[in-house]
């Protein structure tokens, strides 16, 4: 995967984001209070998101240690393996405490959190300027966990504040060798693979080596971000007991996201960089996100 270093807002926004490739800009956040106080210590980055916790409710998964962290489905795809309630940005920091105890532990997790809701003043004293200030950042943070191979119709920019974590993306025209599950129900809200990534079943899933032949890979510490384009495939397993990680979705130039284009348009976009796709691959792709853009859109 192509690596930035130092990258400014210039580098940023005419080099980086007019690519349709993923990008790794290392330190771009390393500056940042929060992810100097994770480094220093678990328990003071622990304290200092404590202290700026409004109570907001957020949504919080919670699973049991024998799905070890991975957010999927249930044995017979009706349902998943987790359940979803309510807490607070505190009581999330609690239940992962409680579970660095123990020798199996559970999951806990908060999705997709608006920070400015829980933690305002987290967004003030951790800026990114890369992305015009109308892009509202998100945090995910809880104990270690995996998410599925998924798409977002957004570009994005994640970037790591605790914990360390493994990105593993594919172009869109790999859908059909990542084995997608049911289209309209899925874990992450947009459709995931199959696969098990940490053991993947070749016999079930034979395609799946060639998706790996065209994977990349990296492994970002805290400090480090990761930019995905839309529509790219992207599995992301969190590594340590403790782990948070801030994004930005927006559609657009990132220095005008209000210009953005349609989901539509980004599907356009997209499909006039797989020139070289097998017929097989291009019908599959345009088959499943054509469906599902445009059952979105109506």
């Amino acid at each position: 995967m192509r690596e930035w270093r130092d990258v400014d807002v210039r580098a940023f926004r005419e080099e980086v984001a007019t690519r349709y490739e993923p990008a790794v800009l290392r330190g771009v956040v390393a500056e940042w209070p929060a992810v100097r106080q994770a480094i220093a210590s678990p328990a003071g980055f622990c304290s200092y998101l404590a202290a700026m916790d409004t109570g907001s409710e957020v949504d919080v998964l919670r699973m049991p240690p024998s799905v070890r962290g991975r957010i999927f489905y249930n044995e017979t795809l009706n349902g998943f393996n987790f359940t979803r309630d309510k807490g607070t940005i505190t009581s999330v920091l609690e239940r992962a405490a409680k579970c660095a105890r123990v020798t199996k532990p559970g999951s806990v997790v908060a999705q997709s959190a608006p920070i400015a809701e829980c933690l305002p003043r987290f967004a003030t004293e951790n800026v990114l300027p890369l992305l015009h200030e109308s892009v509202r950042p998100r945090i995910w943070l809880g104990t270690a966990v995996v998410t599925p191979a998924h798409f977002d119709e957004s570009s994005n920019v994640a970037c790591v504040v605790a914990g360390r974590r493994r990105f593993t993306l594919f172009p869109p025209e790999q859908v059909a060798n990542l084995y997608i599950g049911p289209v309209d129900f899925a874990p992450t809200g947009t459709p995931i693979s199959l696969v098990s990534f940490r053991e993947p079943d070749h016999e079930r899933f034979p395609r799946f080596r060639e998706a790996l032949s065209a994977a990349q890979v990296a492994d970002l510490e805290p400090g480090d971000a990761i930019y995905i384009p839309p529509l790219w495939w992207h599995h992301v397993e969190s590594l340590d007991p403790l782990n948070a990680l801030v994004n930005y979705w927006w559609k657009g130039r990132p220095e005008a996201p209000a210009d953005a284009p349609s989901a539509i348009g980004a599907l356009r976009q997209a499909l006039k960089t797989f020139e070289h796709a097998t017929p097989e691959q291009r019908a599959a792709w345009e088959a499943l996100f054509g469906h599902f853009v445009f059952k979105r859109k109506a």
